[in-house]
């Protein structure tokens, strides 16, 4: 599974759509709904932070992952 972190950008669906067509299983979290410990738990086996956000203040766990 991929996992996908999603910094509230608009290009982040269309990025999702292309590994769907790849034939990944695609999970997005938002970057401020999901901790550590969340990311851990999914056990991803890869992990894919989207374009965005605006500054790095408003990158969520995206910084940390």
């Amino acid at each position: 599974m991929l996992l996908m972190i999603d910094n509230y950008d608009s290009f982040t669906y269309n990025i999702v759509q292309y590994f769907g067509i790849l034939g990944q299983e695609v999970v997005v979290r938002r970057n401020d709904e999901v901790d550590l410990d969340g990311i851990a738990a999914l056990k991803p086996e890869r992990l894919v932070i989207s374009p965005g956000p605006c500054t790095p203040n408003e990158a969520g766990v995206s910084v940390a992952a």
